[in-house]
């Protein structure tokens, strides 16, 4: 069976990206599956730099085509923050629970319009001789006054989709992913990999 690295370290990623790929006759597997591997530094200027950093790192150090994503979350009144910074928002030693404290911190006082977001995810195609491919996908929204519901991750307690009237974090695992940003980009990738790996 043909191989896709999924430019992380993180299994479950892998694993979830296995789930939504199940229609292709591939198997995903994760940097944690090479022992010397190391992360790359990701100082890339937007998400698709990032994505294409860490997806060309693994295509040249494991010889597969590799596959690298980086998502985040954008709030329209606050430039765009945190953006490419979503994940380390309140600090290099911070969590979720610190990430969605500052957040609301710095949404305090804005109403309506003033709390639009979207979560975008940008992913990256790298192939071992260098060939590349990205793609984008959006998902439009707006942060909660306070966190609801107690499943997903990161800023999924805030985030309120566009049409729905729960957060990420109260949705089902199958109805968060059917609107993800993740997978509508995957979606848009889905024939370029259905040539590769067929």
């Amino acid at each position: 069976m043909k191989k896709l690295l999924i430019a992380t370290f993180n299994p479950n990623k892998a694993r979830e990206y296995q789930e939504m790929l199940s229609g292709i006759h591939l198997e995903c597997m994760c940097l944690k599956d090479f022992p010397n591997a190391v992360s790359p530094l990701e100082n890339g200027k937007s998400l698709e730099e990032n994505a294409l950093i860490k997806a060309r790192y693994a295509a040249s150090f494991t010889g597969l085509w590799s596959l690298g994503d980086d998502t985040g979350l954008e709030v329209f009144s606050l430039g765009g923050a945190p953006g490419i910074y979503s994940a380390r928002y309140a600090g290099p030693e911070c969590n979720p629970q610190k990430n969605n404290r500052l957040l609301l911190e710095n949404l305090k006082g804005k109403t309506g319009n003033e709390r639009k977001a979207r979560f975008v995810c940008s992913l990256a195609l790298v192939s071992p001789v260098g060939k590349e491919k990205t793609i984008s996908g959006i998902t439009d929204g707006m942060i909660l006054e306070h966190p609801a519901g107690s499943g997903g991750f990161g800023y999924d307690s805030l985030f309120l989709p566009d049409g729905f009237s729960v957060s990420y974090a109260e949705m089902s695992a199958e109805t968060k992913n059917s609107l993800s940003h993740r997978f509508k980009a995957l979606k848009l990738l889905i024939p370029d990999l259905k040539k590769i790996f067929s």
